[in-house]
């Protein structure tokens, strides 16, 4: 998965999770909560399509690490550190980058564009060719 395409999905959670913040303000978080703090459920995942993206997202990020049988559970915890933090920097980096939009929006003091509308405009701007994080 290339950079923009995490970032692009990091985008698509961060736009969601207005979604999530609004109904759990309102009370109607059944089943909503993507964190798993109680408010949203029986399931600590949530039953909505958006905690999906998510589990979705780090499914296609991170790697499947074979280990060896005979490993030790140190080689293994080795193996699995090194394969994923790839990953896990490309993660970083992603929202990383979304929430420094989002503070430079905000600390200029823009206020013709909403957080939700500026997530948009950097998706389109994110899924040009040729754009790249």
């Amino acid at each position: 998965m290339e950079q923009n395409e995490v970032v692009l999905r990091a985008i698509g959670i961060l736009t969601r999770s207005a979604q999530w913040r609004r109904q759990v303000e309102a009370g109607d978080a059944g089943g909503d909560d993507p964190l798993g703090d109680g408010r949203g459920g029986d399931d600590p995942l949530g039953e909505d399509p958006g905690t999906g993206q998510i589990a979705a997202l780090l499914a296609e990020v991170f790697p499947s690490v074979p280990v060896r049988e005979e490993a030790t559970a140190l080689e293994a915890a080795h193996a699995v550190t090194e394969a994923a933090l790839p990953s896990v920097m490309r993660l970083i980096g992603a929202f990383t980058y979304v929430f420094a939009e989002l503070a430079e929006a905000h600390d200029s003091g823009r206020t013709d564009i909403t957080s939700e509308q500026l997530l948009r405009e950097l998706a389109l701007r994110m899924s040009r060719a040729g754009d790249a994080v």
